[in-house]
C-alpha cells in the first residue's frame, strides 16, 4: 500500500532518514572512540579543541549545536578524564574558558586514525560524500 499522499507517513518524511542515519553514523563510531575514552560528543568537541586550544564554552556550544544542560556535563567529564581544564575569564567572568590540556592535545595522534576507519565504514563514493555533506550544511544554514 503506497503512502505517497498521506502527509503523516513516515515514508514522507525527510526528518526521519536523517534522524536515522545520524543515529546509525554515531553508533558506528563507538568502537574506534571507546579505546580513546571519549563519546562522540566529546569528540568533536575535542576537534574544536585540537584547533583552537581555548574557547568560551558558550563558543564550544555555539559551534557544536549543544545547549548548555547538554554542553556542562560533557565539560565536566572531560575536565575529570584530565583532556581540558575549566575557568572562569579574568576579563568577564560570566564567560567560562575552556582549555585543551596537554593530556587532551596528546590524544590527537591516537585520534588521527578515526576519520579514515568511519570511511570504511560509510559504503559513499567520495563525491556522494561530498554532496551529501554539501546538502546537509546547506540544511544547517537555512
Amino acid at each position: 500500500m503506497s503512502n505517497k499522499n498521506n502527509p503523516l507517513s513516515i515514508e514522507n518524511q525527510l526528518c526521519f532518514p536523517l534522524y536515522v542515519a545520524a543515529k546509525e553514523v554515531i553508533k558506528r563510531y563507538t568502537p574506534y572512540l571507546k579505546p580513546l575514552g571519549l563519546t562522540y560528543t566529546q569528540y568533536i568537541a575535542m576537534m574544536i579543541l585540537w584547533e583552537e586550544k581555548e574557547v568560551t564554552a558558550a563558543h564550544l556550544g555555539e559551534r557544536l549545536h549543544l545547549d548548555s544542560g547538554t554542553l556542562t556535563p560533557m565539560l565536566k567529564k572531560m575536565e575529570q578524564g584530565g583532556l581540558i581544564s575549566r575557568r572562569r575569564s579574568s576579563v568577564d567572568e560570566r564567560n567560562l574558558l575552556v582549555t585543551i590540556t596537554q593530556q587532551g592535545i596528546d590524544l590527537r595522534r591516537k585520534a588521527l586514525k578515526v576519520p579514515a576507519q568511519m570511511a570504511q565504514c560509510v559504503s559513499l563514493s567520495a563525491q556522494e560524500a561530498e554532496t551529501l555533506y554539501n546538502l546537509l550544511y546547506k540544511l544547517l544554514d537555512n
